[in-house]
């Protein structure tokens, strides 16, 4: 082993699974994703393997051609709440869009999280890519891709000013003195932006972990500047050790000219480790997934990346349909990827709408090699950790920590305690400092004047 660091995990909950077929898995739960004691279940089998955190997507626009588990799902938030109360010391985190929501209420929910869980939550930021999100909250169209991040760093400077509303020790509770509070320690933040328009304060205190733990997943270049400068997590998805030694380098080297040292972020890849007693079993494992999915089906999931493109108006077996900057407004790391593959690997339309949901990558295999790989990525630059989105569940994440787990616990990699109660502590990561504490501080004579 290379150094003393250890390895993150969080693991992604989808519902059934990320695989758009999954809940026809003979072993899934279909109403998974609004199954409490289903997520009960597997959020306490993830804190009994000590990973870090558990996790939860949203989306704010549906269709008939949209995934499954994105059709009937909880609001992640309401079910973080819930989740928090059932547990102690694993992180629970989940999205929220910048786009479509107020920096105020926002602050207010997560705190509120991060005090119900006594500082485990975590927020994953993003901006919405769904053009049809725009109709389901009375606005005339949706922004553009970089006006989405414009606003997202204005909202999230607002939302971390109000997290600072209150100092440490600003409530006294003194009954004898009748002092609720010190004035003192109570800060407003009189924004008014391009954006946004907020006076504060909040009105709840700080959290024992300062604020949620802020996550990221932004591959393009926007959201590489917005990851590199807010983010402490950051959400990534590489189909190589090359591709993914070249992301971590490139969001680091963005972080130390905001100010910020490398390990004040981690960086986590997504892997979808489809786990066998032996290669082979593995590799039938992954036949078994794809098996489920219908070739129309995927030909919508993979016009969901495109702006809601239909696919089926162009031939099935003839090399990838030349889409010029077409769905660039939405995911747009993803879709540059997927014509980029297409195109370096001569792909038919057919090939990359399967491909893309059920890919063949690095993290199927025997439960060694599956841990080799994972250490290979860790140790060699590409990876802090890894953020673990089974294809199917419960059968993949079980087999994940029944089998991989144990082997990344036995070579010293991952814990096999928790090191603290709180998301920042686990994750390594030092508590966010209060403005005004730190302005407070600086203010103070020196012992030498």
């Amino acid at each position: 082993m290379k150094s003393q660091r250890k390895l993150r995990l969080g693991a992604f909950f989808s519902g059934t699974g990320s695989n758009m077929a999954s809940w026809r898995h003979p072993q899934a739960v279909p109403d998974g994703p609004i199954n409490l004691q289903y997520y009960r279940d597997l959020t306490r089998r993830a804190e009994e393997a000590r990973l870090d955190f558990v996790f939860f997507g949203d989306g704010l626009y549906i269709s008939e051609k949209s995934h499954p588990i994105f059709l009937n799902r909880f609001e992640p938030l309401t079910l973080l709440a819930a989740l928090a109360m059932d547990t102690t010391h694993i992180g629970v985190a989940a999205t929220l869009s910048t786009t479509y929501s107020e920096p105020f209420t926002v602050a207010r929910q997560f705190m509120s999280i991060d005090h119900i869980s006594g500082g485990r939550a975590g927020w994953n930021i993003v901006t919405s890519p769904l053009e049809g999100s725009a109709s389901n909250y009375s606005k005339p169209e949706h922004p553009a891709h970089d006006l989405r991040y414009e606003m997202a760093h204005e909202f999230l400077e607002v939302t971390k000013g109000l997290w600072d509303s209150w100092e440490e020790n600003a409530f006294i509770f003194d009954k004898e003195a009748n002092v609720f509070f010190d004035p003192e320690r109570m800060h407003r933040i009189n924004h008014n932006g391009r954006f946004y328009s907020v006076q504060g304060p909040l009105n709840i205190s700080r959290s024992r972990q300062g604020r949620p733990v802020l996550i990221q997943a932004g591959s393009s270049e926007a959201g590489r500047s917005f990851a590199a400068r807010h983010a402490d997590v950051i959400f990534t998805g590489q189909p190589s050790l090359e591709a993914a030694r070249e992301f971590y380098n490139d969001v680091k080297g963005r972080a130390a000219e905001f100010g910020r040292r490398p390990e004040e972020l981690l960086i986590l890849p997504g892997c979808a480790p489809i786990v066998g007693s032996t290669a082979g079993e593995a590799d039938r494992k992954y036949q078994d997934i794809a098996d489920l999915v219908d070739i129309g089906q995927a030909l919508n999931y993979l016009g969901r990346y495109f702006d809601d493109l239909d696919f089926s108006q162009f031939p099935l077996d003839e090399p990838f349909p030349d889409l010029g900057d077409y769905g660039r407004n939405g995911w747009e790391s993803a879709t540059d990827r997927l014509k980029k593959t297409a195109l370096d690997e001569n792909l038919t339309l057919r090939q990359v709408a399967l491909r893309a949901t059920t890919s063949r990558h690095k993290f199927i295999g025997s439960a060694s090699q599956v841990a080799d790989t994972m250490q290979e990525w860790f140790e060699e630059g590409g990876a802090d950790g890894f953020m673990v989105n089974n294809s199917v569940l419960p059968a993949g994440f079980n087999d994940f920590l029944e089998m991989v787990v144990p082997i990344l616990k036995e070579r010293g990699i991952f814990r096999t305690e928790y090191e603290a109660d709180t998301l920042h502590g686990n994750l390594g990561l030092p508590i966010p400092a209060n403005r005004h504490t730190e302005a407070r501080a600086r203010a103070l004579p020196t012992l030498e004047e």
